[in-house]
């Protein structure tokens, strides 16, 4: 009896142990094997200042469709779409998510989960199809100005983006879009538009997104539209890689700030709201302990993220730009420094990227693994090669993506870095999300269980908490996306929403991250809470009934 007696009890306090563990597990991102595997507290809101805007994020292009409905004319993204073989399974976004029919469902969506705040764009076809060559486009301004209020209806801040890479064709056609100096003026005829019809009830805005990923991509990669490279970043039909990425993104800055002195001249006074430039916002880690890894990647987040920064802050582009490219670099005159001086009033970051840098002026540079590319040994790239395996581990945990690894302590690190650099401008984290593994069994893990995205989430909020803790003046966190979406070249095989859609029917189909961000935006614990499917509020006057069966909101 007695043996017996401790067997039991042995065997109690191993299944105790056991269940420990497994409460634990789900809470642990694993780091590619690394010993400084980093755990995703149950970070609560409470923790956030008063005033800390929670939102959701999307961008018109990927999202709205209907792209020949209502006078919208055609985008670089729609011709280039239907160029065959641009887009992953020959995808385009034609429908997209038919976020221009669900609109009212997916704001009551927002509603249902609690967010304060909702960061979207809007599409310059629809606004101004022809640029300066044609009229404002009444049903454009119809439709954002019903998001926007539907939005206030229901106490969701609209924080709106003027331009997020698309743009009118007509554009291309005529002059060459960014490459061109002609475009600033019609850009800043966007921004005048968006100013006159919105900017009585939108308090947040932003001018461009991305400049510096569009620069890379459209016009050193060639992998977004117009698809301009030359080797070795890629073979293209026409380009420079060295050079056209400085003239576009001189331009993309000298618009922005155009559109700034029109906003705070004539429109912010009365309006009372705030206008940004968000970018994206990789860190780099040395590969090494060698102080010329440690350089490499400092002057990598020189070359990335300073190159926006720098100009819309102090007025030039960084000092290491100029050491390194000379004359390539464009040149402000001296009016257009002051212009540029201080032209944001806070600072967006998209934050994703977490790489290793590695010198490339004193040792060769060879890419070897998917998330290196190639040109670190240019002047474009500030002779830094980037990749995510160090020794063959991975920096993090692979995602759908191969260049974004799950490293929550690069949140913690860029904030860091851009609260120094900048001396703690406002900040606003304006994208930071999740895309499962391709080939991931996605009904049971992506969908109805998608603790990788919770646990990233929670993550990235501890680690920008520590931030806010130790001084950053961060204002907002907005997850990327509300909803899966037409994910650029990847189309839609990558998936960031808390929202699954059905591509056949349009339905919107709760993940568990949706009840998870529900519940902290309201301050309860998810931590041992098994995943449930959120049902959102619904509202009978709007015409809405629930959907019970999968929990989305539908016309009655």
């Amino acid at each position: 009896m007695k043996v017996s007696s401790a067997l039991s009890s042995l065997v109690f306090l191993l299944l105790l142990l056991l269940t420990s563990v497994l409460d634990f597990v789900p809470n642990i991102i694993v780091e590619g094997g690394e010993e400084n595997a980093e755990q995703a507290e149950d970070v609560k809101r409470s923790q956030f200042p008063d005033g800390f805007l929670f939102g959701v994020a999307t961008s018109s292009y990927q999202v709205e469709g209907a792209v020949h409905e209502d006078g919208r004319s055609l985008s670089n993204w729609d011709v280039f779409a239907h160029t065959k073989g641009n887009i992953e399974n020959g995808d385009n976004a034609d429908i997209a998510d038919d976020h221009y029919h669900h609109y009212l469902e997916d704001i009551e969506i927002m509603h249902s989960l609690g967010v304060d705040s909702y960061r979207f764009s809007v599409s310059w076809e629809r606004i101004l199809p022809r640029g300066k060559f044609g009229d404002v486009n009444p049903a454009g301004i119809l439709f954002y100005n019903k998001i926007i209020d539907n939005l206030l209806l229901r106490g969701i801040e609209p924080f709106l983006t003027i331009h997020h890479h698309d743009l009118p064709q007509e554009l291309m056609d005529r002059y060459g879009g960014w490459l061109s100096p002609l475009i600033q003026e019609d850009f800043v005829r966007l921004a005048e538009a968006c100013f006159k019809h919105f900017g009585d009830r939108v308090r947040y805005w932003i001018t461009i997104n991305e400049p510096n990923l569009v620069s890379e991509f459209a016009y050193e990669r060639g992998k977004y539209p117009p698809a301009r490279c030359s080797p070795p970043f890629g073979n293209c039909s026409a380009g420079n890689s060295d050079v056209e990425p400085l003239i576009v993104m001189h331009h993309m800055l000298l618009a922005h700030a155009k559109a700034v002195k029109l906003y705070r001249e004539q429109f912010q006074a009365k309006q009372g709201g705030t206008i940004g430039l968000v970018v994206s916002t990789h860190m780099y880690e040395p590969l090494t302990d060698d102080e010329l890894d440690r350089e490499a990647a400092s002057r990598g987040l020189a070359f990335y993220v300073g190159w926006s920064f720098d100009p819309v802050v102090f007025g030039d582009y960084p000092p290491e730009m100029r050491r390194y490219h000379g004359s390539e670099l464009p040149t402000f005159t001296s009016d257009e420094r002051q212009l540029m001086r201080d032209s944001t009033d806070f600072l967006g970051l998209n934050h994703y990227v977490t790489l290793y840098a590695k010198d490339c002026i004193h040792s060769s540079c060879t890419c070897f693994v998917p998330s290196c590319f190639p040109g670190g040994d240019r002047a474009i790239r500030g002779f830094v090669s980037t990749t995510g395996f160090r020794d063959g581990v991975a920096i993090g945990e692979p995602t759908g993506n191969p260049r974004f690894f799950v490293v929550p302590r690069g949140m913690e690190e860029a904030v860091d870095y851009i609260k120094e650099r900048y001396h703690n401008k406002p900040m606003f984290i304006t994208e930071n999300g999740y895309s499962s593994p391709k080939g991931q069994q996605e009904q049971v893990d992506d969908l109805q269980h998608d603790i990788k995205r919770v646990a990233y989430h929670k993550s990235y909020l501890s680690a920008l908490a520590r931030a806010i803790r130790n001084g950053a003046d961060v204002r907002g966190y907005f997850i990327w996306s509300l909803i899966d979406n037409f994910e650029w070249t990847d189309g839609y095989d990558i998936k960031f929403g808390l929202y699954a859609v059905d591509r056949v029917t349009m339905d919107r189909i709760p993940k568990s991250s949706a009840k998870w961000y529900r519940d902290f935006l309201h301050n309860i614990s998810f931590n041992h809470q098994e995943p449930r499917i959120a049902i959102p509020f619904s509202s009978a006057a709007d015409g809405f009934l629930p959907n019970i069966k999968n929990g989305t909101a539908e016309m009655a």
